[in-house]
């Protein structure tokens, strides 16, 4: 696991962009942490770093917003307001996680075990100083690959 003190909205985003660029073709991130946490704001600095010039917007109203104007094709979801995890099947949001592309998945409790396996996990936290803590999981070969990457020195 690694763990990164994020001090602001700009270092936020200077991770997502950090992420970018460890980022394979295909890849299922989950995104947890309370609203306001910095969930959108990583997606954000991620999209940028994909080279995405256009406005990112949370996707809690429309459940999944797609980029496809980027290196990678980003599809990003936010079941937040999910009441159940039926919901997930319901919208056909299933289809979404099928091809090529990069899947980032806020509030993914909600949708429970309909979800496909994830390959990185990162936990956003409000720390007592403003700023954020990141905590980010590899779950899959693909993830420990990305984790890896961002943290090339060795591991005990």
């Amino acid at each position: 696991m690694l763990c990164a003190h994020l001090a602001d909205e700009e270092a936020t985003l200077t991770y997502g962009r950090t992420l970018a660029s460890v980022m394979p073709e295909r890849l299922i991130i989950l995104l947890h942490g309370d609203l306001g946490a910095g969930k959108t704001t990583l997606t954000r600095g991620l999209l940028r770093g994909l080279d995405y010039t256009g406005r990112v917007k949370s996707p809690t109203y429309t459940l999944v917003e797609s980029y496809k104007d980027s290196r990678i094709v980003v599809y990003h979801f936010d079941f937040y307001r999910f009441t159940h995890a039926e919901e997930f099947l319901e919208a056909g949001l299933d289809e979404y996680f099928q091809g090529p592309g990069l899947r980032l998945v806020e509030w993914p409790e909600r949708a429970g075990p309909y979800l496909p396996p994830a390959d990185l996990a990162i936990r956003l936290r409000i720390a007592d100083d403003g700023g954020r803590t990141l905590d980010l999981q590899a779950l899959t070969p693909e993830g420990r690959t990305c984790v890896d990457r961002l943290s090339p020195s060795p591991r005990a």
